[in-house]
C-alpha cells in the first residue's frame, strides 16, 4: 500500500515554471521581475491602459465625458470578477474580450459601451508589454548604477596591482589586474548606452487600429495616439507596428548581452577562485552549504547561477527573432512568442544583474597571491619583451625564432628561458645583465594598463555623475 501523494488533479499550487518556484524561484528571477510580470498585475495595466485611452478619447470629444468618467471608475481589479474574465476567456477564445466583457459590465449607466472605441486588442496588450519593458529597464538601471559604482571602485584600486595576463588559459603577459576589471566596466557601459538608445526606439505606443490604419478614430488618430503615448509616459512611434517587431527583438537581444557580460564577469570570477589560483574570493556566510556529503566546500554558487541566467537569457533572442515574421498587416503568432520571450529574458537579465551585483559587492582580491601567481610565471611572461630587445639586433621576426627555440627547449630541460638564453652562445653577449633583469621584472612591462583603467574609470564616473 502507497502513501497518498499529490497529483497533478489534487495539487492546489500548479506552478510549473522556474521562476514560480517557492523553492527555486529567487535564483531565476527577482522580486521587481515577477511584479512586473505578474498575471493579474497584467491585467490591471490592461485595465489602465483602457482607462487612459477613454480618458484622452473624452478630452478630444469622441466619446462622453461620463463615459470616460465611468471607465475610469471601473477600471480597477477590485471590481473585477477575475473568474469571470477566466470563462469569458475559455469561452470566446480571445486573449482580451473576456476582460472587455467583464469590464463593461462593472461600468456604471452603460458607460462600457464606449470601452476600447477603435481600438484592437494588440494596441491594448502591445502597449501593455511596452510598459512592462520600461519597468524592467527602471529597474536595471538602479541595478546597473551599483554595479558601475563597484568596478570603478575596484578598478581604481587595483590600477597597479601587478597580475598574469592570461590568452587561451594559459600566461601570456604581464597587467594590471586594474585593466581586466576596467574591461568589465567597459563593457557594462556600453550595455547603459544601448539601454538608453533602445528606451527611444522601443518603448513607444501602439494605437492604431485593426489593420493600421486608425479609421476607427475617424480625423483624430494622430492626435489621440500623441496624447495617449503622453499620459503613459512613453513615445509616439511614425506608424503602427503590429508585425513590425524589431522594437521587441532589440530588446530581448538587449538585456541577453547585458546577461551574458555579467556571465562572463561571473565566470571569470569563478575561475580566478579556484584555489589553483587564489586571486580572488567571493563573500562567503556562515550557514552556506556547498555539498551534502563533503562539509567543507564553499562553491562558487552565485557565479556559476549567473553563468545559468546568461545562458537562458541567449537562448530566449533566437525565439524573439522568430518573431519577426508575420503575415500582412496583423499575426499574432509574433505577440504570443514575446509573451513567453519578454518575460523570460527579463527574469533571467535582472536575476544576472542582481546576482553579479552581489558577487561584485562582496568581492575580495588577493594582492599577495596574485604576486606570487606573477613570480612562478615571471620568466615565461617576459619572452615577448626579450623578442623585441633582441629584435632590435637580430630583426623582430628573427628574434621571435630564436626566443621561441630558446623558450621551448627551457621547458624540455625544465630550466627557465634567461638560463637557456645564458647558454646561448652567439645571443647572450647582445644583452647584459641589467637589461635582462629589466626584461624579466613583470611590473617593468605593464604598458598603458594604468591610463587604459582610468581612462575606462573616468567614463564610469562620468556616468555616475550624470544620473
Amino acid at each position: 500500500m502507497t502513501a497518498d501523494r499529490p497529483t497533478t488533479s489534487t495539487c492546489r499550487h500548479p506552478r510549473g515554471h522556474i521562476t514560480d518556484s517557492r523553492f527555486y524561484g529567487d535564483r531565476f528571477a527577482t522580486p521587481a521581475s515577477r511584479r512586473i510580470f505578474c498575471d493579474i498585475c497584467r491585467k490591471q495595466r490592461w485595465l489602465d491602459i483602457e482607462a487612459a485611452l477613454a480618458t484622452v478619447q473624452a478630452e478630444l470629444g469622441m466619446i462622453p465625458a461620463a463615459a470616460a468618467e465611468g471607465i475610469v471608475a471601473a477600471a480597477k481589479l477590485e471590481f473585477i470578477d477575475l473568474d469571470a474574465v477566466e470563462a469569458e476567456t475559455n469561452r470566446t477564445g480571445h486573449s482580451l474580450i473576456g476582460l472587455l466583457r467583464v469590464l463593461q459590465d462593472a461600468c456604471p449607466e452603460g458607460s462600457g459601451e464606449f470601452i476600447h472605441f477603435g481600438a484592437t486588442t494588440q494596441d491594448i496588450q502591445d502597449t501593455g508589454q511596452v510598459l512592462e519593458m520600461r519597468d524592467v529597464l527602471d529597474d536595471l538601471d538602479t541595478t546597473l548604477r551599483a554595479i558601475v559604482h563597484r568596478l570603478v571602485e575596484l578598478a581604481e584600486e587595483h590600477t597597479e596591482t601587478v597580475a598574469v595576463g592570461r590568452t587561451h588559459a594559459r600566461a601570456a603577459l604581464p597587467m594590471a589586474f586594474g585593466l581586466k576589471i576596467a574591461s568589465w566596466l567597459d563593457e557594462v557601459l556600453r550595455h547603459v548606452e544601448r539601454i538608453a538608445d533602445l528606451r527611444n526606439r522601443a518603448l513607444v505606443a501602439q494605437l492604431f487600429g485593426g489593420a493600421g490604419t486608425m479609421a476607427g478614430f475617424g480625423d483624430l488618430g494622430l492626435v489621440l495616439v500623441e496624447r495617449f503615448a503622453d499620459r503613459l509616459g512613453i513615445g509616439v512611434p511614425t506608424i503602427g507596428w503590429h508585425v513590425a517587431r524589431d522594437r521587441v527583438v532589440d530588446y530581448v537581444t538587449t538585456l541577453a548581452m547585458l546577461a551574458g557580460t555579467m556571465g562572463r564577469i561571473a565566470e571569470e570570477v569563478r575561475i580566478l577562485g579556484r584555489p589553483e589560483f587564489g586571486e580572488v574570493s567571493e563573500a562567503w556566510q556562515y550557514g552556506k552549504v556547498g555539498s551534502s556529503t563533503m562539509p567543507h566546500k564553499r562553491n562558487p554558487e552565485r557565479c556559476e547561477q549567473t553563468v545559468v541566467m546568461a545562458k537562458l537569457a541567449a537562448g530566449q533572442a533566437a525565439v524573439a527573432y522568430g518573431a519577426m515574421v508575420g503575415d500582412h498587416e496583423r499575426d499574432s503568432r509574433a505577440l504570443r512568442v514575446e509573451w513567453a520571450c519578454v518575460p523570460d529574458v527579463s527574469h533571467y537579465c535582472l536575476a544576472a544583474c542582481e546576482i553579479g551585483r552581489e558577487i561584485l559587492e562582496g568581492l575580495t582580491v588577493h594582492p599577495e597571491r596574485l604576486s606570487l601567481n606573477v613570480r612562478e610565471v615571471a620568466d615565461q611572461i617576459a619572452s615577448e619583451r626579450l623578442m623585441l630587445a633582441l629584435g632590435e639586433h637580430l630583426g623582430k621576426q628573427t628574434a621571435h625564432e630564436r626566443v621561441y627555440e630558446i623558450s621551448q627547449r627551457a621547458f624540455e630541460v625544465d630550466s627557465t628561458i634567461r638560463e637557456v638564453f645564458r647558454e646561448t652562445e652567439d645571443l647572450r653577449d647582445m644583452l647584459d645583465d641589467a637589461t635582462l633583469d629589466a626584461i624579466f621584472n613583470p611590473s617593468g612591462y605593464l604598458g598603458a594598463s594604468t591610463a587604459l583603467t582610468l581612462r575606462a574609470v573616468a567614463e564610469g564616473r562620468k556616468w555616475l555623475s550624470n544620473r
